[in-house]
């Protein structure tokens, strides 16, 4: 199982990554094999505002329907738009070309709270 170390992890299979005040988020390697082929990606609009715990994405996979909930509160700055015509690419790169949004965090200690690739790996094994 693919857990990169510079990343943080919630409970609910998202992964974060921190540069300056700009948070990228995902869906772990893990979550996307529970979901399955992923076929359609619901995104937010950029400029939109969200509190840490809301849902800001939906995907649609072969077996089930899953929310993307935003592990930090802050607004939009960019959605990867080539999801759009392309959602496989969560399963083919969940970490890299998979991303799913970034957002401009505004409490920054709501990071704290998150699980180390450590952590994480323990929690799903």
């Amino acid at each position: 199982m693919n857990v990169p170390a510079k990343l943080k992890y919630t409970s609910d299979h998202e992964w974060i990554l921190v540069e300056g005040d700009i948070a990228t988020i995902g869906i772990t390697d893990y979550a996307q094999g529970e979901l399955g082929d992923v076929v359609f990606v619901e995104l937010p609009g950029v400029g939109e505002a969200f509190a840490k715990g809301d849902v800001a994405a939906t995907i649609e996979a072969v077996k089930t329907v899953a929310d993307v909930f935003l592990p930090l509160s802050g607004s939009i700055e960019a959605v990867n738009a080539d999801l759009d015509d392309t959602s496989e690419l969560i399963n083919q790169d969940a970490y890299g070309q998979g991303w799913i949004l970034k957002i401009k965090v505004s409490d920054m200690a709501e990071l704290d709270e998150y699980m180390s690739a450590e952590d994480y790996t323990a929690t799903i094994a």
